[in-house]
């Protein structure tokens, strides 16, 4: 049997992308949580968090006849079945929703950063809550893969090559994140939307993710437009008071 074909690497590259597109809400909670950690730490929890993301994707993609098993009801409460997917969608989307909430409430009214570093976000409290995640992202990402493909090697390829590409970038955008505080807010908003979408899909709502990652893409495009405008109209006051000199400008002279 041929394994480079042409049907296969197509397969793999569409895969591939898709599981970089399912990745970016990853990435961004991953990033918000690092966030939190003593900046010696930050690049650890990052790795650790991505890498523990690899190993459970690829230890599900070993149990594919499990994970096609999780669709199957598990018990009926008034005529609706609920199935093991349906109960990790409902717990990671409910998880997602308080975890977002609580954060935006924190940087919105203002939270006291003695007190939050008192609270001691540990390193091991901060991957105890990116595998929790982890585990809702893995499953979407595996019953994403299973549906498209049918060969293994593909869809564990597909995982190492978008998780590589996401440690790559994730550094990235984590400092991005957390040097723009309207980007960390949007961020916030993204992952509210995205567990109300997993609480949703729980509930067998099925909400179209090309409508979710446009908006996403859509807003994040309006907002950069945004950082460019403030930074021209910062340049050009800067530009102004060396040239002018108004700011400096005695208001008694004239």
């Amino acid at each position: 049997m041929e394994i480079l074909t042409t049907d296969n690497l197509i397969s793999l590259l569409t895969l591939t992308l898709l599981e970089i597109v399912l990745g970016i809400d990853n990435i961004i909670f991953i990033s918000i949580l690092v966030g939190k950690l003593p900046a010696a730490e930050q690049d650890k929890a990052r790795k650790t968090g991505l890498a523990l993301a690899l190993i459970m994707r690829i230890i599900l993609l070993m149990f594919v006849s499990w994970i096609a098993g999780l669709v199957e009801p598990l018990f009926t409460i008034f005529g609706f079945g609920l199935s093991g997917r349906d109960l990790i969608m409902l717990s990671g989307g409910l998880f997602l929703l308080a975890k977002s909430t609580i954060e935006l409430h924190n940087k919105l009214e203002g939270e006291d950063e003695d007190a939050q570093e008192n609270a001691g976000k540990s390193f091991a409290s901060v991957i105890f809550q990116i595998i929790l995640l982890d585990l809702v992202f893995s499953l979407d990402s595996v019953i994403t893969a299973v549906g498209l493909v049918d060969h293994l090697w593909i869809m564990i390829t597909a995982v190492i090559i978008s998780i590589g590409v996401m440690l790559v970038f994730a550094k990235s955008i984590g400092d991005f994140i957390e040097t723009h505080p309207t980007v960390k807010v949007l961020a916030l908003s993204f992952l509210l939307m995205v567990g109300l979408v997993l609480f949703a899909e729980g509930l067998h709502f099925h909400v179209p993710k090309g409508y979710v990652y446009t908006a996403m893409a859509f807003s994040m495009l309006v907002e950069f437009l945004n950082i460019k405008f403030r930074k021209k109209k910062k340049e050009a006051l800067k530009l102004r008071k060396n040239t002018v000199g108004v700011y400096d400008a005695d208001p008694t002279d004239g």
